[in-house]
Order: C-alpha cells, then structure tokens, then sequence
C-alpha cells in the first residue's frame, strides 16, 4: 500500500491542526505541524525568515518519509497553488498518493476560534489582529474543487524553473542567511 502525503490547507484558526491529529491518529501518519516547531524554537517571536526555512525542513522531512513508506500530514496552511502543486508533484514522484483537506470558515467564527485559542492555550499560538487576517485573506489562494479531490492534473512549474524540485528549492531555503 502507498504512503499518503495529507495536506492541510486554510488560514490560521480553520482547524487545520485538529485535522491534522485527526488524520495522524486514523492513519498511523507522521504529523509535522509548523507552528509546534516555531513556538518550540522561537517562543513569543514568530520570525518569517524562519518560518519558511522550518516548512523546508518540514516538506524535507515529510518526503523523505513517504520515500521510506510512511505516510505523512503536512500542516502549515499552503496558501498557494504552487506550493500545492509542488508538494503534490513530489508525493507522485515518491509514488505516493495525495489527499488535501480544505479547512475553510467564515471570518466570525474564524475570530471566534483565534480568540478562544488564544485564551485557553496561549503557549501554543500568537495574538492575530484583525488586519493581519484581512491581508492573509487577500492573498489567500484558495483551492478548486478539482485540486481538492486531485482530479486537476498538476501544472508546470512557474517560468524560470525547470521543475517542481527547483522551485520547492527556491521557495523553502535551506538555512536562514
């Protein structure tokens, strides 16, 4: 049986992580979520730098498990097509199959669920303003339903990159520098 590589995608406070253990749980996967490691390595701070270098690490990590059959849930939001698209390729590439989850809700309850965590489980999140989620939400891409149930075949990669793998390169450095 082939490894599954999960992919959690929505905005903070969707339920993505709850998916997530949901999924870890019900298919004995590897669940590698970006903000435990964040929160680990930097605390209060939530560095951008650093965030994309620890999703490289993540998506390394998580290919590197399906190429040893392991399935794997990779939870970190994937607000683009082509971080989509590139993690899709590199499952199939690994012959793994693919399963996203479209985490989605309206702005309120989205609030109301920021809000919530923040005040039950502070060390396991960041306050979020109000204009941070309305400019996530603009430059949001969400998913189709035919990328969703993975019907939409894979595009190529953006000009300028050979293949998926160099744009996972370019996307998700290596080390913060």
């Amino acid at each position: 049986m082939a490894p599954t590589l999960f992919l959690t995608v929505g905005l903070p406070g969707t339920g993505k992580t709850t998916a997530a253990r949901r999924l870890e749980a019900e298919h004995g996967a590897l669940r590698l979520t970006k903000d435990e490691w964040m929160k680990a390595l930097y605390g209060s701070e939530n560095p951008e730098q650093a965030s994309d270098v620890i999703e490289g690490r993540l998506v390394g990590i998580a290919l590197r498990a399906l190429e040893l059959g392991v399935s794997v849930v990779l939870d970190f939001g994937l607000w683009g097509k082509d971080e989509r698209s590139s993690l899709r390729q590199a499952a199939v590439d690994r012959g793994a199959e693919v399963e996203m989850l479209f985490c989605d809700l309206d702005p309120g309850e989205q609030r109301r669920r920021l809000d919530r965590r923040l005040a039950e489980d502070p060390h396991t999140t960041w306050p979020i303003s109000e204009a941070e989620l309305v400019s996530w939400a603009s430059v949001f891409q969400r998913p189709t339903p035919a990328e969703v149930d993975g019907s939409e075949p894979i595009p190529a990669p953006p000009e300028g990159f050979a293949d998926w793998d160099a744009w996972r390169a370019d996307r998700w450095p290596r080390a913060i520098g």
